[in-house]
């Protein structure tokens, strides 16, 4: 067998993705019923495919929460031989596997495969133009923004097809996404006060009445803002009673990495977020807003600022975006956060750690250009710095009974001279242990969603793991192969510093659940974002949904 010709790039890269995706999730069975098979060219994978027939995957030994990944681009049917390459008619022979009641979520995803795929070759043929446009990036809340393009065209370390919005069309991703760094007016609606939730006061740059060509509402309406590629998905389900779209477009904004989350050019330390009538990573994971969200994303910012009281060694270095002021009017397309950045940061240097492995543009990555501007050129010595105070504020939290769900895009570091802090937003989705938290900092802390709270440290445990160590230590390690080894020893010294500084149950806690553990949870996001539905795959929350893979921190990592 050999490797098929190879005439899209772009294809064949989305395809090895899905294919190691799949794998490490186990679907259908490609890695609990497969055998291993030496072949001179390497290692494949056999599956059966019933009356007599199998499927080979040609694999490598990885280690990154799965013991193998794809190493070619196809699967091959045993029987003729025949190279599957195209992502269709791989998903197609894996779809024939499936029970009949999950063969919809197959074609939902070939579906995410195709919309991926448009995006990846778009990306492809305008990185020169756009990164030209975006240059070198400056300091300060603007400069970060450049970051969140460079970031933006970077796969997600897990995810296959996380460069796919659902059911966006080119011009829409030209005008509207981060990559593109694109700047557009918001649209506005003006709703009847009465149904609207407030909490904080609207910030200054919020339109007057008149602005938006609706004085005779000044009295009884509150304008909220309306992303314009929500406003025809509004229009589709029908305005709420006696609300009304503003003719006039106000207010210019800029996307940032999560692209329904938008900075104000008015105002660069203010964000908007607002929902989208999209959805990435996975069909299920909706871009819209949900009221609870909002409410939980307040309790969380009340609660890590109780914690901080407590522990003020990291009162400098852990810095918070204010995420209390908002309004919703009962709807998942009709909600805002205002969400407002620490001041003080315009000579800083902010990039989201999403951003540390993408490509700048002289080629490099910026992991690399800001080793040179701050550690001397050497990414180890900022690597070092930064999982030092990201292990010991994570473990300490973990101490409370709190784990974050502060991925990559979640977290920047913030960068000066012989300085280097790290900024958190986006605190709605935590895992809370409440009998450890009650112990030290008992509430009601007025969180909305319930599946917050446990009574036990699994599921706090279970999102550091996939969260803190996969995504924002493990994934660098991996993601950079030269320094591999050296990586995988750092973040293993100093996650055992930082366990060995909490001590007590909790740091047992973590020693036995994450260092020592023989195996790690590992997020199933495709299972449980697009193939499978809830009842199938009994996920409480699709971002939360495990399946399990090998400890790269133990001796010897985590590959076959």
């Amino acid at each position: 067998m050999t490797a098929p010709t190879v005439t899209d790039g772009c294809e064949a890269q989305l395809v090895t993705r899905v294919l190691s995706a799949l794998l490490r999730e186990d679907v259908v069975g490609l890695r609990t019923r497969s055998t291993l098979r030496h072949l001179p060219d390497g290692d494949w994978l056999r599956l059966p495919a019933g009356e007599g027939d199998a499927l080979l995957l040609p694999v490598a030994e990885d280690g990154y929460q799965c013991a193998y990944a794809a190493r070619l681009p196809l699967l091959v049917r045993e029987s003729d031989g025949s190279e599957l390459t195209s992502y269709d008619v791989v998903l197609g022979a894996l779809r024939a596997l499936a029970e009949s009641e999950d063969r919809g979520g197959f074609d939902a995803f070939v579906e995410e495969c195709r919309q991926t795929l448009a995006t990846l070759r778009l990306h492809a043929a305008t990185r020169a133009e756009v990164m030209a446009r975006l240059g070198e990036p400056t300091t300060g809340l603007d400069g970060s923004l450049a970051y969140d393009a460079l970031a933006a065209r970077l796969d997600h370390p897990v995810y296959p097809t996380a460069r796919g919005r659902s059911g966006l069309t080119e011009d829409q991703l030209r005008a509207y996404a981060p990559e593109f760094r694109p700047r557009f007016a918001l649209r506005w609606l003006a709703v009847p006060r009465e149904t609207v939730t407030m909490t904080g006061s609207l910030p200054e740059v919020w339109p007057r009445h008149t602005a938006l060509g609706m004085d005779a509402l000044q009295d009884t309406h509150v304008p909220l803002p309306v992303h314009p590629l929500t406003v025809e998905a509004l229009s589709a389900v029908g305005l709420p009673d006696g609300a009304v779209l503003a003719d006039r477009a106000h207010l210019n904004v800029v996307p940032t990495l999560s692209m329904r989350t938008v900075a104000t050019v008015a105002d660069p330390a203010l964000h908007l977020k607002l929902p989208l009538a999209t959805a990435t990573l996975g069909l299920r994971n909706k871009r819209t807003v949900k009221p609870g969200t909002l409410v939980d994303g307040a309790a969380g910012q009340r609660l890590l600022e109780a914690v901080i009281a407590r522990e003020p060694r990291f009162r400098d270095t852990i810095l918070h975006a204010d995420e209390t002021t908002y309004a919703h009017a009962d709807h998942e397309l009709l909600a805002v956060l205002c969400r407002r950045y620490p001041a003080g940061l315009d000579d800083a240097t902010l990039v989201p750690l999403a951003a540390l492995l993408a490509e700048a543009p002289d080629g490099r990555q910026v992991v690399d250009h800001l080793a040179d501007r701050f550690y001397g050129g050497d990414p180890l010595a900022l690597l070092d710095a930064l999982l030092t105070l990201l292990f010991d504020w994570q473990t300490t939290l973990f101490g409370y009974g709190i784990a974050l769900e502060s991925h990559q895009q979640n977290i920047s570091v913030v960068l000066r001279p012989g300085e280097l802090r790290l900024l958190f937003k986006d605190n709605d989705g935590p895992r809370i242990n409440s009998l450890r938290l009650d112990a030290v900092l008992p509430g009601p802390w007025g969180f909305d969603d319930e599946r917050i709270f446990g009574e036990d440290d699994g599921p706090v445990a279970d999102v550091f793991a996939t969260i803190t160590l996969h995504l924002c230590a493990g994934a660098y390690a991996f993601g950079l192969p030269k320094h591999r080894g050296a990586l995988l020893d750092l973040i293993r010294t100093r996650l055992t510093d930082a366990v060995d500084r909490l001590g007590g149950d909790a740091g047992a806690v973590l020693r036995a659940r994450v260092l020592e553990a023989p195996r790690l949870p590992v997020k199933a996001m495709v299972t449980a974002g697009t193939l499978l539905s809830k009842e199938r795959s009994g996920a409480a929350d699709i971002n939360k949904h495990y399946t399990t893979g090998p400890n790269y921190l133990l001796p010897g990592g985590g590959s076959a």
